[in-house]
């Protein structure tokens, strides 16, 4: 019965299924239905870098260093440009490591950290955000259940 109505339709594109949410097709499937092609929110892992800076002067520095070498061009950030920034910007110990947080779980990060982190697509970099530790942006370099 309701198991039957239009499954398959829920399958489409991502951003799709906030414009025309006739079933509750785009949150209610665990399943196929609520995977996004993407993997975005589905997954259980990820694997990410980041700049950590108390002020948000700096983080919008070392943002704006990405933004003119790489992506105001529309390009990816290379992991090694990225560690490079890390090193040079950010505030957390994992900065002498180029920002490698490596593999981590849901849950495992607090509250914003964990949202941007699990919802940026692998190889992007995310805007600027705000945490209880300060100041970040993230690269995603993969994920996995």
């Amino acid at each position: 019965m309701g198991k039957d109505s239009k499954p398959k339709d829920a399958k489409g594109k991502g951003k799709a299924a906030s414009s025309g949410g006739d079933d509750a097709g785009g949150k209610g499937g665990k399943g196929k239905g609520g995977k996004s092609a993407d993997g975005l929110g589905t997954c259980t892992y990820v694997k990410a870098r980041h700049v950590l800076c108390e002020k948000q002067g700096k983080i919008n520095e070392a943002y704006k260093k990405l933004q003119d070498g790489w992506l105001d061009n529309g390009d990816k950030v290379p992991p090694a440009e990225f560690a490079k920034v890390a090193q040079e910007f950010s505030e957390c110990p994992s900065g002498k490591k180029g920002g490698d947080l490596g593999w981590f779980p849901r849950g495992k990060m607090a509250g914003p950290f964990q949202e941007v982190a699990f919802n940026t697509p692998v190889g992007a970099v995310s805007a600027p955000f705000k945490s209880t530790h300060g100041y970040h942006f993230i690269l995603c370099e993969g994920r996995k259940n």
